[in-house]
């Protein structure tokens, strides 16, 4: 049985229509405190200063709890609600006049809204101040709706009932002035006239006899208006209609309909600005009765807008100059005050003449945004939120239709970005043949996106045509660069000199470019919106060029930055580079700034990175595809990034080979047999590292070769033929110091040590270890000396090099090498009886290689952790981690 709550008059409640008796004078206030807040809790100490006034007595608490009580009883339980240190009552929707009366104005049915007072709210209760916070708005609301309906009466003609609301408003506020003045005035127009002078007369003396001062001046100006008999001036009522079916923007519209002196609202072309602008603007003409004016600004002049509007305000003969028009347009707002409407603005420079004094409200609308007018609220439009985009659709083309086809209807909105009206454009195109499945729309987008909105291809047209050459060039090169975020000197690459933000800034104060946020290396990123970019690549053409050359640049710059980088990583063995590769260098304090911290400045580039690998690969630039994958590899290897180092390999491998670029494929058939040794199949490594050899032996880059070799190595020992390994090794390191490349030395000798420990000739394995640690101390490579440590561990049971190693492979970030320097520290606890922290670091590497892929780490982990547990007594513990130890050992390739 619903239950419904009034309190814009004596306090009632109602069952199924009919009363409901509330007993006592307290509990009807405190229902009447909780319903004002109805769904939130009002708080017991606030409640008493309602009920007690002047003092609570000691029982108030538990006298509260009686009144809840009581109000349950006569309400049902399930209103009321306790909670912490006060209560609540929960109102369904409808059931609280104040809260139906709120919404209706807040649509605009000021009838509807008015209609449910039955008099002053809460009249048959004594009151309280607590009420006035709530009470306060609530009167200036019913006022300002009451006066928004008397516009609308005015609006139609009907002076007869706009002056009978006014009496009925001025019986509540004799001495309003304005109400007496409009109430002059519209007995004046409804042709009323001696009724007129007799309301200033009975106002006059009112405010003579009883306050002792005469009527102000806009009182008096109505009053001599009716005795010159002259008509009242036209009130300009210039808004376009409101799109019925305007959808979303819930939060713009509630900015828009808090108080402002200036409003601006900018975006993108296409994102609704003026259809948001012309709805706001409706919403708020009660609240300026005296007229609203529209300009079309473009690219006219403000001398020429200023003579517009004062025509629009019945002015028969418009000064000569700018200042003068602009001078009497604020003169005659300041007397009527007014709603003005500035539609597609050009700049600041072209709105601050238009701008009216105090008490006018003014919406701008602007692709640019327009931040420099002091005081204004700043609304910035992106797209539709796809619930909003498919509301929109289905108004126009039918809600039921877009029901049945959501996929596709989610397609469709998709492929308009959201903009508002390309979603229009394609909802009119559904609407205008009712036989079209939403998939032939969709099919058609695809094919033709433009030639289908074609609304949206004028005004993108429009707004291109506006830009100077770079920064539409700078447009198209963004789409051709794929949907990654790029950082800001990408533009400079892009146009070929350095210091180009004029063009960034510019792009991003007409809405063309997205600013998305700040890098953790400090650098502002940019994106482009897909319909945009793809409007701008295809008239690039126009431009005189297709983008390549801008393509290319960019591509130089990324190689060039990302091998600056990557030469300051904490290793960088086996790195190979396309020298025949173009580049092209940012300035070196800009350089040095971004990749002062290499490692950052990769996590932060990477997938923009990988991005460029791809652009480069379709682009046919296959040494710029190969030669940024490569420089990638040390800081992909460091971080385990296995997933983004197979992809952009496979990608640059496909475009060496479709180049003929033999060099270049060897080098990333290498790169990927290092990412298949990683994860364990050994025999797809071999096979990468066997052919790429064969390559790097052909072209004769016996360096090149070595490391092919050396990756053969590895195989071998993880295969566990550690013979086999030694051959390779051996051979590499032959190489290596031939061609004088010390690093590669370093490893080579550090993977002779480790095979001869893993053989067991411990003396060859301490003269190899010894050999690589002196190196890597020598060229200052922090990261190989963890690598040899972990070996010197092993040779001599010293748990200090474990423990050396994992903080070095620690403050390098390598989590995969950190991981084993945790599996051989913690098998040294084990074996000194430390299990607790033996389990806690096996642990720890197994969540790690589990993570990144590992098997064969995660297997010696998952043994070593079944060994711990059946030394420390844990049986059926053990019998688990063991029995999965030797799962995933058979899983490992041959």
């Amino acid at each position: 049985m619903p239950v419904t709550f009034h309190v814009l008059g004596p306090l009632e409640v109602r069952r199924d229509g009919r009363p409901v008796r509330i007993s006592g004078r307290k509990p009807r206030m405190l229902l009447a405190t909780l319903l004002l807040d109805a769904g939130r809790v009002v708080g017991a100490d606030r409640l008493a200063d309602v009920l007690w006034p002047h003092r609570p007595p000691r029982s108030a608490q538990a006298n509260l709890r009686t009144y809840v009580s009581s109000l349950r009883s006569d309400l049902g339980p399930a209103l009321l609600r306790a909670d912490g240190a006060g209560y609540a009552i929960d109102v369904g929707d409808g059931a609280l006049d104040l809260l139906e009366f709120e919404a209706l104005v807040d649509r605009g049915e000021f009838a509807e809204a008015l209609a449910l007072w039955r008099g002053a709210p809460l009249s048959d209760l004594p009151g309280s101040p607590v009420w006035d916070r709530r009470l306060e708005p609530l009167h200036r609301a019913r006022l300002w709706a009451a006066e928004a309906l008397i516009d609308r009466r005015i609006q139609r003609g009907d002076h007869d009932g706009a002056a009978s609301e006014l009496r009925g408003l001025l019986a509540e506020h004799p001495y309003r002035e304005d109400l007496w003045g409009r109430l002059v005035l519209t007995l004046h127009s409804g042709g009323r006239k001696a009724e007129a002078l007799r309301a200033y007369a009975t106002v006059r003396a009112q405010l003579v006899d009883e306050l002792g001062v005469e009527p102000g001046a806009d009182l008096r100006g109505a009053y001599e208006l009716v005795l010159a008999d002259e008509a009242l001036p036209a009130v300009p009522r210039q808004l376009p209609p409101r799109l019925p079916d305007f959808t979303g923007r819930a939060g713009e519209v509630a900015t828009l309909g808090r108080p402002f002196s200036v409003a601006v609202i900018s975006g993108p072309p296409g994102s609704g600005k003026s259809a948001l602008a012309v709805h706001a603007a409706h919403a708020l003409c009660g609240a300026y009765p005296a007229g609203q004016l529209h300009l079309e600004l473009g690219l006219r002049e403000p001398g020429d807008l200023l003579a517009e509007a004062l025509r629009g305000l019945g002015v028969p003969g418009v000064p000569p100059t700018v200042g003068e028009r602009s001078a009497l347009f604020r003169s005659l707002l300041a007397e009527r005050p007014m709603l003005v409407l500035l539609d597609d603005a050009r700049d600041a420079d072209q709105v601050r003449p238009l701008l009216p004094g105090d008490g006018s409200a003014v919406i701008v609308t602007s692709r640019r945004r327009v931040t420099e007018l002091p005081g204004a609220v700043l609304v910035q439009l992106g797209p539709l939120a796809p619930d909003e985009a498919l509301s929109l659709l289905g108004s126009i083309a039918g809600g039921d239709r877009v029901a049945r086809e959501r996929e596709a209807a989610l397609a469709i909105v998709a492929a308009c970005g959201g903009l508002p009206l390309a979603v229009r454009n394609a909802g009119t195109r559904l609407a205008a043949r009712p036989g079209w499945s939403l998939s032939v729309l969709r099919q058609r987008l695809e094919d033709d996106w433009l030639g289908e909105l074609r609304d949206v291809r004028a005004s993108f047209d429009d707004g291109y045509a506006r830009l100077p050459a770079e920064a539409a060039r700078t447009l198209a090169t963004f789409r051709l660069l794929g949907a990654s975020a790029q950082p800001g000197w990408v533009v400079d690459a892009a146009l070929g000199r350095h210091g180009t933000d004029d063009v960034t800034d510019l792009l991003v104060d007409v809405s063309l470019l997205d600013l998305v946020g700040t890098d953790a290396v400090g650098q502002p990123r940019y994106r482009v919106p897909d319909l945009i970019g793809r409007h701008a690549l295809e008239r690039t053409p126009a431009l005189g060029g297709s983008g390549s050359d801008a393509v290319g640049r960019v591509l130089a710059a990324w190689t060039a930055t990302a091998e600056h980088a990557m030469a300051r990583l904490p290793t960088t063995v086996f790195s190979l580079t396309a020298a025949r590769a173009p580049r092209w260098r940012l300035p070196g304090r800009t350089l040095d700034r971004l990749t002062a911290d290499p490692v950052a400045w990769f996590e932060a580039e990477h997938e923009a990175l990988a991005g460029a690998v791809d652009v480069a690969a379709g682009s046919g630039l296959a040494e710029s595809a190969w030669g940024l994958a490569a420089a990638m590899v040390p800081y992909l290897d460091l971080h385990c990034h296995l997933g983004t180092w197979r992809r952009t390999h496979t990608a640059a491998l496909a475009a060496a080979r479709a180049a003929g670029d033999r060099y270049g494929e060897a080098a990333m058939l290498r790169g990927l047999a290092q990412v298949s040794l990683y994860q364990d199949r050994y025999e797809e490594a071999a096979d990468g590292f066997t052919r790429s050899r064969q390559i790097f032996s052909d072209l004769g880059d016996r360096r090149a070769e070595a490391t092919s070799i050396c990756g053969l190595g590895a195989v071998s020992q993880f295969r566990g033929r550690p013979a086999h390994s030694l051959v390779h090794f051996r051979n590499a390191l032959a190489i290596f110091v031939a061609t004088g490349d010390r690093h590669g030395e370093a490893f080579a000798r550090q993977a002779i040590g480790r095979a001869c420990l893993k053989s067991g000739d411990l003396e060859q394995a301490s003269e190899s270890l010894g050999q690589a640690m002196r190196l890597a101390q020598e060229l200052g490579d922090a990261h190989r000396e963890g690598c040899v440590c972990l070996q010197m561990g092993h040779l001599h049971q010293a748990m200090s090099f474990h423990q050396h190693a994992l903080e070095i492979f620690e403050s390098l970030g390598d989590r995969h090498c950190g991981a084993y320097a945790l599996q051989s520290l913690a098998g040294m606890q084990a074996a000194r009886g430390d299990l607790a922290r033996a389990s806690t670091g096996l642990e720890r590497s197994l969540e790690i290689f589990q993570e990144l892929g590992d098997l064969s780490g995660a297997a010696s982990s998952t043994q070593l952790l079944g060994e711990l547990y059946r030394s420390a007594g844990r049986a059926g513990l053990a019998r688990t981690y063991l029995s999965h130890a030797s799962a995933l050992r058979r899983s490992l390739p041959v």
